[in-house]
């Protein structure tokens, strides 16, 4: 059982033993980001961060979905909101995932059900993704009149390169399920619906166990080797 959260609205943070957890909580939206989970989001990474007792990081969705990017008619009516992530977009100053904003623990992502759009930069920037047996992958951006980009340049490094261009190109009309997920390296590991969340609790407790200073060393040094040439 994970434990109660506190001080968030659209989110469940919360620590438990060595491991931290960020929950979407937006289920009746399927957990679009809206304004204030933009918001949080920074704050939350960088609280659990700063947390010296937190070795992991777990990130999973409440309710049918894990993550389904941004919630468009919610930020439509926040237009400071919809100009500032459009700025942040430009200048590549993206604030919503662990790894944007320079977090150092292992993060760990729990794929409890769709993932689609901008849910899929939690897929790309976390360390280690396991996915649950209902869990499906999409990026309907092109279906949308949209262009799919730091996502999936994102996903061209965990995944076959025809695979990642036939999401971006065929949008919504292309899904990929739990198993094909882990066939492509999109996943490390698929479980059944229930026992996701114990079976994130493991790895993320195993992780924990090691020194702190090398899982961080290891972090840096092989996402440090994505970067580069």
């Amino acid at each position: 059982m994970r434990p109660k959260p506190t001080k968030y609205e659209t989110l469940e943070v919360s620590c438990s033993a060595a491991v931290g957890w960020i929950v979407f909580n937006r289920p009746a939206a399927a957990n679009a980001m809206d304004a204030t989970m933009l918001s949080e989001l920074e704050a939350a990474w960088l609280e659990l961060e700063a947390n010296e007792s937190v070795r992991g990081i777990v990130n999973t969705g409440n309710g049918s979905a894990f993550q389904t990017g941004l919630d468009v008619v919610q930020l439509a009516k926040s237009p400071e909101a919809l100009r500032e992530q459009s700025r942040r977009t430009k200048r590549s100053e993206l604030k919503f995932t662990a790894w944007q904003n320079g977090v150092t623990k292992p993060v760990i992502a729990a794929v409890n059900g769709v993932c689609a759009g901008g849910g899929l930069h939690f897929v790309a920037d976390a360390d280690i993704v396991i996915a649950s047996e209902s869990a499906t992958f999409l990026d309907p951006h092109v279906s949308v009149g949209q262009v799919s980009a730091f996502e999936t340049i994102g996903l061209a490094k965990k995944m076959p390169m025809e695979s990642v261009v036939r999401m971006a190109l065929m949008g919504a009309h292309e899904r990929i399920g739990a198993r094909r997920a882990l066939q492509l390296g999109l996943v490390s590991e698929v479980v059944a619906d229930t026992d996701l969340h114990r079976r994130a609790i493991e790895i993320a407790s195993h992780i924990a166990d090691q020194p702190t200073a090398a899982l961080r060393t290891i972090k840096q040094q092989l996402w440090n080797a994505l970067e580069r040439p």
